[in-house]
């Protein structure tokens, strides 16, 4: 006897992510959620409604996009590969000052679309500019985690009126497909009153939080040895360098009672010994740029080290205002290019060792686990089709491999990209 009616999709691969791929699959979904995933012809027979043949294509779940600045993605090919660090944070905070909100809104808007044609469903932003929200939130059917920034350094203002002002901002914003939490910028912009006021908030309150930790080799200089560029630059500007000197900023985060499970630390390229083994002991969560790792010359990002220890790593696409362009070739947010990316410097990694990396790894970072990220009974109906007419077994590496937009993306049991009537 057949089930309650519902939709069902077939593809000639269905990449579940945490199964193998399924040769002539099908998926079934009632209101917003999977109800079912297998083959086409079990499912065909078990359930009645409408089917819809997607053809010659990979069904799998929709990218999980764990670190983005949609507010710089007009900032694309404005600042060259910099010097140093300090360089680059001068160059930008120059620019950002010259920027209405009407830019940042055009820039947010326009990074939005490109991540929706690229197929990510989920988006974990950090938002430098509060205002664009909640409207910035009604121009996309993106599902996004708005990370509101703090710094406070330059402004010498208290940590307990910034936080405070954040917090109100994030309860005056509708609930529903989105919503906002906290991110103090970094450790080398923040105070450490900030960094501890803002994680015991994000505690009492179950909510995320995320900052920028050990991205550059000044930052990494400034807090274990107390010198170098950073730190000289930030004392100029009369921010109380006590907190220096004193181990490394994973170190640092620890004595502000920063590290817990609930904190998505982005970058994490410099580390001493035992930080990976303490990340992994609080349950930290890193997330890897990996175009921006590059345009910064990074040395090379310790990903085996974070893996051996336990860390959970994922992948973000920081901003285009980090990402190296070439003549002729435009630049886009897109996971799969930062997927291309990390099998470039990783060729020991396999397909789908990186692929998990931008789906049930970002899914679990913010906590929708077994919701996102992975075709299953229950989760959410967040999927995406890639072309595809090759062998099953071949259907990892074509996805992490995949150039330019997706063949289709749905959101909530929703078709969102083509645009409809497209």
């Amino acid at each position: 006897m057949a089930e309650r009616p519902f939709r069902l999709l077939r593809a000639r691969v269905v990449l579940p992510v945490r199964r193998p791929p399924i040769a002539d699959g099908a998926v079934g979904i009632a209101g917003n959620r999977l109800v079912a995933v297998g083959a086409w012809r079990g499912l065909r027979r078990r359930f009645s409604g409408k089917a819809l043949d997607l053809g010659e294509c990979i069904l799998l779940p929709g990218l999980v996009n764990a670190h983005c600045h949609l507010d710089y993605t007009g900032m694309a090919g404005l600042f060259p590969p910099p010097r140093s660090f300090c360089e680059w944070i001068k160059c930008i905070t120059a620019e950002k000052a010259a920027w209405s909100d009407a830019d940042f809104a055009r820039s947010w808007r326009e990074g939005a679309g490109m991540l929706l044609r690229s197929g990510t469903t989920t988006v974990a932003d950090m938002e430098a500019v509060p205002a664009l929200l909640p409207a910035a939130w009604e121009a996309t059917p993106l599902r996004v985690i708005s990370f509101l920034e703090m710094t406070g350094i330059r402004s010498r203002r208290d940590p307990a009126a910034i936080l405070n002002e954040t917090i109100a901002k994030i309860d005056s914003l509708p609930p529903g497909r989105c919503r906002a939490t906290l991110s103090p910028h970094a450790p080398y912009s923040t105070v450490p009153e900030l960094m501890r006021r803002s994680a015991a908030a994000a505690r009492k309150r179950s909510w995320l939080v995320t900052t920028h930790l050990a991205e550059s080799a000044a930052e990494f200089e400034m807090f274990r040895r107390g010198h170098g560029e950073m730190f000289k630059w930030l004392a100029r500007n009369q921010r109380d360098m006590s907190d220096c000197g004193l181990g490394s900023p994973v170190q640092h985060l620890e004595r502000s009672r920063v590290l817990g499970p609930n904190l998505l630390a982005a970058h994490v390229n410099y580390l001493a010994p035992g930080d990976a083994a303490l990340l992994a002991r609080r349950k930290v969560t890193v997330v890897h740029c990996p175009r921006s790792h590059d345009y910064f010359r990074h040395r090379p990002f310790p990903y085996h080290t974070l893996a051996r220890a336990g860390v959970r790593v994922c992948l973000g696409t920081d901003s285009l205002a980090t990402v190296r362009t070439h003549r002729r070739q435009p630049v886009a947010l897109s996971l799969f290019d930062e997927m291309r990316a990390m099998a470039a410097t990783r060729p020991g990694l396999s397909p789908e060792t990186i692929l998990r990396l931008a789906t049930v790894n970002g899914a679990a970072a913010l906590g929708r686990k077994g919701e996102i990220g992975e075709l299953k009974a229950g989760a959410l109906a967040d999927l995406i089709a890639v072309p595809f007419n090759g062998l099953p077994q071949n259907a990892w590496e074509a996805v992490v491999h995949h150039l330019g937009t997706v063949k289709a993306s749905m959101i909530d049991g929703r078709w969102v990209w083509p645009p409809p009537g497209k």
